[in-house]
């Protein structure tokens, strides 16, 4: 009934397999992968001919955890998997973006790619195996595809580059000193296809190592796809790239004066009018077939490429009138909030990000929800996209791939940088408002969310800068590498080669390309133009930073204490009841770590000092030797209760309350009275034993010499 093929290799200490034939066969591919104990199914499939009209590559990929995978019920009232997690977006994305450029040029069919994380086992990460088996699927469906790719994870630890490490190796690496690199890497047999990395400080070289490491470390897997596929394979989609050269002579002819004037012109919106101008004036040249033509709009492009590309890879200027390695004017400035906790407005030519950071208490943490488990993030960044930054009417809603991709990019860079949580035990959200746009706005991102941080005085380690190269390759292979890429370079360019970092090193690096693969040469010219690049602007940004940065007024003051883990169940109390009413009466927010430490928050310092005197009365043990004031809460024959530390009560024997001898108690106190006491220690049984006698009830200072008894 079944036609199984299952191969196999040992892959990083681990047995990675591949299987086809058993589940979904009516997928046009379909491959469950394992490593370890981790399976992920993709299945893909595709249209047999193109829409009418369709003038883009439709490629979608989902990649979905179920929390089965992990022996875990969802939270939340409807107890099932809801709507993508930042994760699965961000998968998603991963797996997209090496496998886009592979298809055959001119191929516009839909394709649809699912990726099911089946079973986790808490140690090797889905997502690299997700998009294995996504390449190897798309490989056996018969698709148009110039594949297969794998991908991999590299750490970095002590100087030694480490394949795949474990989700518990790459779990909050700000807090573990010795691992100080987290890359994917994805590539073909030949050439590195696309990067994603969060890095503490690496060098130039280190990063372009931990490369290398990794497309050497993915070519068994390309092998172990190729074998695969040899055996199961369907036969090739028929399709043949449309021969649209008559149509691109006729669309040349009749507008590339027209394009190359509107290239000419340097402001982004005068330009993007005559772009629009020189479309309109190409088709009403053109007949009414070539008008129905479904290449028209690949021609146009064409030309547009051929325009902006041709003169730059010729030494020619860009079409803004730097060379490749200037970067536009900077303008920073911060500040420019009055109410907000810092704030910056971050202007590199004509982009521009309003970049705001917000200082938060334990309770504004983010819950992630994951299948390795829940865990809570004290930095957030969220990233928005508005249609009026490029001056357009379009869509405006919910974040959506774009956004959430660019703001995780935003955020690996300067993660890096941040203080310790019990430095600065403070939640930190940053949001970077796109207000203009032709350029890396996530790199705006970053440049001002490194300065409306510091604005706020949270305590960086350096600032951080980003950068946005290009790469623009003619088919004899001549190439130029551009600094800091304008939205059109983006557009009609073969790589967007993001670098953000410190002056000590690289904190996140970020490439897609869009032909099949750059070498390592290229990658190497890269990074080091880069860092010319982000040191000029880490310069820029300086200017903006020449005084120390201020506290906002606006923002609450937190202060941390650690008490044994042993004694957090008595400042809770039952049912929560004590820690409710240290802040009912203090009036500042408590927080309470699992590991004991505890913040307190407050606008009010008074507020702040009266919480913590209260969970300390509680958690902290009475010293021998010193005075305490108390209150009298009862009254015996043989002496006086009194609660003088927290809840804890002592006895005041009727021979240590005073200088002489009583009958009773109460001839020297009463209930309800405040004294001073003096420890004096503890009997057999552990009880408090106190004294009054020698202590001045007045001051509260020990009496050296007793007087004589009356």
């Amino acid at each position: 009934m079944f036609n199984v093929t299952k191969k196999s290799i040992e892959w990083g200490g681990e047995t990675l397999t591949l299987e086809t034939g058993k589940v979904a066969r009516q997928a046009d591919g379909s491959v469950i992968a394992t490593l370890g104990e981790t399976s992920v199914m993709a299945n893909v499939t595709f249209a047999k001919s193109q829409k009418p009209g369709q003038d883009f590559f439709p490629l979608t990929v989902h990649y979905q955890e179920r929390y089965y995978a992990a022996g875990k019920v969802p939270g939340g009232f409807f107890k099932r998997e809801a709507r993508p997690s930042e994760k699965e977006t961000l998968t998603s994305r991963l797996i997209d973006r090496p496998i886009r450029p592979l298809f055959v040029d001119g191929f516009k069919n839909e394709v649809l790619v699912i990726v099911t994380v089946l079973s986790h086992d808490l140690e090797n990460e889905p997502d690299v195996l997700a998009m294995i088996a996504a390449s190897a699927a798309l490989t056996i469906s018969g698709a148009p595809f110039m594949g297969p790719i794998a991908g991999c994870r590299v750490g970095f630890v002590n100087g030694q580059y480490t394949l795949n490490p474990s989700c518990d190796d790459m779990m909050k690496l700000r807090d573990n000193p010795e691992q100080r690199l987290d890359l994917v890497v994805a590539g073909t047999k030949d050439a590195v296809m696309m990067v994603e990395s969060e890095a503490y400080e690496l060098s130039e070289a280190e990063m372009l190592g931990a490369v290398k490491f990794a497309h050497d470390s993915i070519q068994p897997v390309i092998d172990l796809i190729m074998d695969f596929a040899e055996d199961c394979a369907k036969e090739p989609f028929e399709f043949t790239p449309p021969d649209y050269s008559d149509l691109y002579e006729r669309v040349k002819a009749a507008g590339e004066k027209d394009m190359r004037a509107a290239f000419a012109i340097r402001d982004k919106q005068e330009r993007t009018t005559a772009i629009s101008n020189a479309v309109a004036a190409i088709k009403a040249s053109l007949s009414d077939e070539d008008i129905a033509n479904d290449n028209l709009g690949s021609a146009i492009k064409k030309l547009e490429a051929g325009v902006l590309r041709g003169d730059i890879i010729n030494g020619s200027a860009r079409i803004d009138g730097r060379d490749t390695t200037t970067i536009r004017p900077i303008v920073s400035e911060t500040g420019i909030l009055p109410r907000t906790h810092g704030s910056a407005l971050f202007t590199r030519g004509e982009t521009q990000g309003l970049v705001v950071t917000t200082l938060g208490t334990g309770e504004d943490e983010q819950f992630i929800d994951a299948l390795t488990g829940t865990s809570k993030s004290n930095f957030l960044l969220h990233y928005n996209f508005p249609p009026y930054s490029v001056g357009e009417v379009g869509r405006f809603g919910p974040p959506g791939r774009r956004e959430i991709g660019h703001g995780k990019l935003a955020w690996r860079a300067l993660q890096a940088v941040l203080p310790a949580a019990t430095d600065f035990p403070y939640t930190i959200r940053v949001v970077s408002e796109i207000t203009e746009s032709n350029g890396s706005s996530s790199m705006a991102s970053v440049c001002g969310g490194s300065l409306s941080m510091m604005d706020a005085g949270v305590p960086l380690k350096a600032p951080v800068a980003g950068v946005a190269m290009g790469l623009i390759m003619d088919d004899a292979g001549k190439f130029a590498i551009l600094s800091d890429i304008l939205g059109d370079e983006d557009h009609l360019g073969d790589m967007d080669f993001k670098v953000a970092g410190t002056e000590n090193g690289i904190t996140s690096l970020q490439m897609d390309i869009k032909i099949a693969g750059i070498t390592p040469a290229i990658m190497e010219k890269a990074l080091a133009q880069a860092k010319d690049g982000r040191m000029h602007i880490l310069g820029e940004m300086g200017k903006a930073l020449t005084s120390a940065q201020a506290f906002s007024a606006y923002a609450p003051k937190i202060e941390t204490m650690t008490v044994p883990t042993d004694k957090i169940r008595e400042v809770i109390g039952s049912g929560g009841k004590v820690i409710r009413e240290i802040v009912e009466v203090s009036g500042a927010k408590v927080d309470i770590n699992d590991d004991g430490v505890i913040k307190i928050a407050s606008n009010n310092a008074e507020a702040i000092k009266k919480a913590y005197d209260m969970i300390w009365s509680i958690v902290a043990e009475p010293e021998e030797g010193k005075v305490y004031t108390g209150k009298v809460v009862k009254l015996v024959d043989f002496g006086a209760f009194v609660n003088f530390f927290g809840k804890r009560d002592g006895l005041v024997h009727v021979s240590q309350i005073a200088n002489k001898r009583l009958q009773h108690p109460n001839e020297a106190l009463k209930e309800g009275q405040e004294v001073k006491v003096k420890l004096l220690g503890f009997d057999d049984r552990g009880k408090v034993r106190l004294g009054m006698k020698m202590v001045d009830q007045e001051t509260g200072a020990e009496i050296t010499e007793a007087p004589a008894e009356g």
